[in-house]
């Protein structure tokens, strides 16, 4: 083949309908082979003529979309210095934009024998390598365009693009499981009938299935270990075989724009699959492993790791800064998403040892064009010293509010001086977010997420139930915040299910009517059980999976949360831009919020420490949001009260003064959440009895 010296950038491969360019980064290496593989899985090599600005780089016409291909990186192999190169093992190209095939898991994919970590092994690793693929950039968007969504009138829906169809009975077989399965009408009418604005989809970039998991009969069902950050995962496809994916992936976020839905993608850019010091060579490790990793400064064979993976990119490095955001870039413009969750984010912010907010990568993120304007979300911690990082991000970001999980859960469970905590997470998180200018949209808020109890485990089991996945139980979170309710895991105590189903309400109802970003676990609107395991990163199979044949049996609770949807949607009170302050209102006299004893007075500082205290009535003032509409109107909305009992007795509230309110109508109620048993209005200074552990909405209506 004769190969012309083609262009450094863009990196990868990219077809531009005459042939293809390729160019791989690489300053440690000394001679870089393309492999091309045909049909049959021949193998020819060519090498890569030119070297500029350490990107090796080459042309080669009539090559066409689907031709699979990889690198073989000649070079120093001294793990000593951190130096790891050997032509021997077939890496993936960094770039790549769709893989094809998975690891079996092989001595050959090890640079060195195992038992000695010193060695080196010569072992030819193609036979049980994936391929990059060579795609066409070529897709009709007709006239798409990002939705744009407000932030403050988001709702999303965490989702496993697997799981989410896998068992659903009215999409297709040969779709199950698949983008396409989630971009099916049927999905799609759900997911609009449920309320939702976004999905945020579960790990998407290709991702590998780990040697040990394999050997146990499991998968890295979750995916949070990326091989390739441009690919979107070809498992998740119909079909794949000449990078189907990528048109797939982009037919389903098209399907679901024209819905009114946004794509929110989990990224993993924290670590890769290769592991610690024993790990395989698959990519990064044999291009150019101190450009992408970050090594330990006193022993270069071994890797910094703040992520319990065994490795961490290397952010202080200009290449794996570079790969990230054209990364980032390539997912806004190329595929047309709308934003991005960082897995354990704190880890991008570690240029030394401390998490930074002022670290290159938020410089880079926050100046950039494309990616400043999509939405960010960070998962504010990893598993290093200081880690902990709710609050800590920089004023363009939004966060995964872990503090304002832990506070609900131990409300509704009744813990003791919870209830200071409690109001702060319910109004926004003004003690996180507002010193440094941002706004309650900062806080994203969720009671369940992927990792951790289900809702319906939640409110069944106390402790953890995780043998299945073959580590003795010892994976998992062991505090969860849970309350079984009296029985641990199943029961037919018909006492017990209503409170439970009254928890899951207690639950949703708070976090729907929360300000900030309410987030809602996959399947918990259907009261989906994972058999009380908290940590099903290993199962892919029913344990995991949405039980759509049930979900008949929950209709209650699906329908609750559309009408919580619904009320959030309808009412600005419950989406406020901007912070409570206790201001009062010109037009009623009265404060944008009031914190009330359940005898209709202003609670004291005393109340808020006392056991009677856990019970409260919340006023939130229609006439008291300093916010404009799109026309510069002022906005105006109808009075709320919420009145909460987390006791396990019944509580009776009596209602605030007149000034309040005249007339309040009853709109949810989570011990009847079809309002058939309740009486629908009351009047101020009247009383409502509240059964143990309920919450109750009540509006009055403001003449606007």
């Amino acid at each position: 083949m004769k190969i012309w010296p083609g262009n450094p950038y863009p990196l990868g491969a990219t077809y531009d309908g005459g042939g293809t360019n390729f160019a791989v980064f690489s300053e440690v290496a000394e001679r870089v082979e393309l492999c091309l593989f045909d049909d049959e899985g021949r193998e020819s090599r060519v090498d890569l003529p030119e070297r500029e600005a350490l990107v090796w780089h080459g042309y080669l016409p009539r090559i066409v979309p689907g031709q699979r291909y990889g690198f073989r990186v000649h070079g120093p192999y001294d793990p000593a210095r951190g130096l790891r190169c050997n032509p021997s093992k077939l890496l993936l190209d960094p770039y790549a934009k769709a893989i094809d095939g998975d690891y079996r898991w092989d001595q050959a994919l090890f640079a060195y024998d195992f038992g000695d970590p010193e060695s080196c092994n010569d072992l030819d690793s193609a036979p049980f390598s994936p391929r990059s693929v060579v795609i066409n950039p070529f897709f009709d968007w007709g006239n798409d365009r990002p939705l744009k969504v407000p932030m403050w009138q988001t709702v999303i829906y965490e989702a496993h693009v697997k799981g989410m169809t896998i068992a659903h009975p009215k999409i297709p077989d040969d779709v199950r499981g698949t983008y396409s399965g989630l971009a099916h009408p049927e999905m799609i009418r759900y997911f609009q009938g449920l309320g939702v604005t976004a999905v945020e989809l579960m790990p998407v970039h290709q991702f590998v299935h780990d040697s040990g998991l394999v050997e146990r009969g499991l998968t890295n069902y979750w995916g949070y270990n990326t091989i390739g950050f441009f690919a979107p995962h070809g498992g998740y496809a119909s079909f794949s075989g000449h990078g189907g994916q990528v048109q797939e992936f982009k037919s389903m976020v098209k399907a679901l724009h024209q819905a009114g839905i946004e794509v929110i993608l989990d990224v993993v850019y924290n670590h890769t699959a290769e592991g610690n010091h024993l790990g395989p060579t698959l990519s990064f490790r044999g291009v150019d492993n101190p450009a992408y990793y970050r090594l330990v400064d006193q022993d270069k064979r071994y890797y910094y790791d703040t992520t319990g993976t065994g490795n961490s990119l290397n952010v202080r490095h200009h290449e794996s800064l570079r790969l990230i955001m054209d990364s980032l870039r390539y997912w806004v413009t190329e595929m047309h998403v709308d934003g991005f969750r960082f897995d354990l984010a704190a880890s991008l912010a570690r240029e030394f040892h401390e998490v930074d907010r002022l670290a290159a990568f938020f410089d880079l993120v926050n100046q950039d064009p494309v990616v400043s304007q999509v939405k960010l979300i960070a998962e504010p911690w990893d598993v290093g010293d200081g880690g902990y990082q709710v609050g800590g991000f920089p004023p363009n970001w939004t966060e995964w509010n872990g503090k304002y999980r832990d506070s609900v859960r131990d409300f509704w469970r009744g813990e003791p001086s919870s209830l200071g905590e409690f109001a702060s997470r319910f109004t926004g998180s003004s003690d996180l977010y507002q010193d440094d200018g941002r706004r309650p949209i900062a806080s994203i808020n969720f009671v369940t997420a992927h990792d951790g109890f289900t809702l319906h485990d939640l409110v069944s089991y106390n402790e953890k139930r995780n043998e299945a996945n073959g580590e003795h139980n010892r994976d998992g979170e062991s505090h969860n915040r849970s309350w079984n309710c009296g029985v641990e895991g199943p029961t037919e105590d018909a006492e017990i299910i209503v409170l439970r189903e009254r928890q899951k309400r207690n639950f949703l109802a708070t976090l729907l009517l929360s300000q900030g970003v309410p987030m809602i676990l996959h399947g918990d609107e259907l009261g989906r059980t994972q058999s009380g395991n908290n940590n099903v990163y290993c199962q892919d199979n029913e344990l995991s999976w949405v039980d759509w044949h049930n979900a008949r049996e929950e209709d209650v609770l699906t329908h609750f949360v559309r009408m919580l949807t619904k009320l959030r949607a309808d009412h600005p009170i419950f989406r406020r831009r901007r912070f409570f302050t206790g201001a009062y209102s010109d037009e009623n006299k009265l404060p944008d919020i009031a914190w009330l004893r359940r005898d209709g007075a202003v609670m004291t500082e005393a109340d808020w420490n006392t056991r009677l205290g856990m019970t409260m009535t919340v006023f939130l003032n229609g006439h008291g949001i300093p916010e404009r509409d799109t026309l510069g109107e002022e906005i105006v909305d109808d009075s709320f009260l919420l009145l909460f009992n987390p006791l396990d007795e019944d509580v009776t509230f009596t209602l605030p003064a007149r000034e309040y309110g005249r007339t309040w109508e009853i709109v949810a109620h989570t011990a009847d959440p079809l309002l058939a048993r309740r009486r629908k209005t009351a009047r101020a200074s009247s009383r409502v009895d509240v059964v143990r552990h309920a919450l109750v909405v009540l509006r009055c209506r403001t003449a606007r």
